[in-house]
């Protein structure tokens, strides 16, 4: 009986800290389409590190929002973010997509034929900045959206696998990102 309860606690105590890496470290994001060939395919599983640019809190519920021990987004990471363009729902509550960082603050970019700079800091008022802005995109220009800092979830940095028309495809097992 003894070891009935040790084994039993053993394992609650092994869900509790897998549930809290995935929660605050590392979490698997699946593909669903084509938009960022070759490097990413539709059906590739990747991991995102949730810590690779500070971690998130806050920011759709009484918090407002911050990010710990914060370093910069860089050009060409892949990162998983939530939808920017759903603005009824929660930030967490909204699809998360994946893309390329194709500029920074501080980058010039064109769009509807003007150009553009992306602001590194600005405040709307006196009370505190407001967070930067990153253009993520495909690889194809038709497909890029201006998304808020506080929208990244992680940089993207792992295809841990792929399962395409039910088959594991050995090509698309632990590859890392550029």
């Amino acid at each position: 009986m003894r070891d009935a309860v040790n084994t039993v606690l053993a394992l609650a105590c092994a869900a509790v800290f897998i549930l809290l890496v995935r929660a605050l470290a590392v979490t698997v994001y699946a593909i669903p389409d084509n938009l960022l060939a070759p490097h990413l395919v539709a059906g590739d599983r990747v991991l995102v590190n949730r810590w690779s640019y500070g971690l998130r809190t806050g920011g759709d519920s009484i918090f407002r929002y911050t990010r710990w021990m914060k370093s910069p987004v860089k050009k060409g990471d892949f990162i998983a973010f939530n939808s920017p363009a759903d603005s009824t729902r929660r930030i967490s509550a909204r699809p998360v997509l994946m893309g390329r960082v194709v500029a920074v603050p501080g980058d010039t970019i064109t769009a509807y034929g003007k150009r553009f700079v992306i602001p590194d800091r600005y405040q709307i008022c006196t009370c505190r900045p407001v967070a930067s802005h990153y253009l993520v995109g495909t690889d194809s220009a038709s497909h890029r959206l201006l998304v808020h800092e506080q929208h990244i979830i992680g940089r993207a940095f792992l295809i841990l696998y792929n399962f395409q028309n039910k088959r594991f495809h050995r090509q698309r097992w632990l590859k890392t990102l550029p």
